[in-house]
């Protein structure tokens, strides 16, 4: 755990050290704050749904942005041939795996931090909830959290950067998208489609203020299997 802390702090730096970092967060602030004053802020509505609407919207931003902070983690290093070495020094596959993943996943935890004095600005007008807030805040998390394992799968698949933002985006696109697919077609594939979506039937329920377990545990499992798959890529290219 000791070289996944390293590794992690490590590429925590690189974020917080190169311009892109600084970029991604920006231009993340400036969407979702542009979207809470034109869609949660417009018209009237009750508290509770204007918070909703910014959870929704910032879950689309969330997904995006995701993608956009993994595509560096494996293809940066190949691109530049530190991936060589990071991969014969004496640490294991699933411990570099897990230290980037997580530098990522605190650095959009970080951006989100961030956006939490717009919900606040609700108490100006209105009342909410701070367990809704909580439970928006949470599934956010999780729900980057499986975007950026999908983004580390395909950040180590692809030997350039824009290359792995093209595979990750297609994924996590396709896993969006199932949702759509799941309303056109007939059991039992319906069910597969509806069971596979990434926002359509496990975001929700977060969105309005309640955490079921079978969404917390929908999105651990595919950040289990997106980082684990991410780890088998690295243990092939070990051995060639």
């Amino acid at each position: 755990m000791r070289s996944t802390f390293l590794i992690m702090r490590r590429e925590l730096a690189a974020y917080l050290r190169s311009m892109s970092g600084y970029i991604i967060a920006a231009i993340f602030l400036l969407v979702v704050g542009g979207l809470f004053n034109v869609r949660a802020m417009a018209g009237e509505k009750l508290s509770s749904e204007v918070l909703s609407v910014f959870f929704n919207d910032t879950s689309g931003v969330v997904m995006v942005a995701s993608v956009l902070i993994s595509m560096r983690l494996f293809a940066e290093e190949r691109q530049t041939g530190t991936l060589v070495l990071l991969a014969s020094s004496p640490v294991h596959d699933w411990e570099i795996v897990i230290g980037k993943f997580l530098s990522a996943l605190v650095f959009l935890a970080m951006i989100l931090a961030a956006t939490v004095f717009m919900p606040l600005l609700i108490f100006v007008n209105g009342k909410i909830s701070f367990g809704h807030m909580a439970a928006g805040y949470i599934g956010l998390v999780l729900l980057g959290s499986a975007a950026l394992a999908i983004g580390t799968f395909g950040s180590s698949l692809a030997r350039t950067q824009v290359l792995a933002a093209i595979f990750s985006g297609a994924m996590v696109v396709s896993m969006v998208i199932a949702w759509l697919l799941a309303k056109v077609t007939e059991a039992p594939l319906n069910d597969m489609f509806t069971a596979l979506s990434l926002h359509g039937r496990h975001f929700p329920p977060f969105q309005a203020g309640t955490i079921h377990l079978r969404d917390v545990g929908y999105y651990l499992m595919v950040t289990y299997i997106a980082l684990f798959s991410a780890t088998r890529v690295m243990e092939a290219r070990r051995w060639r």
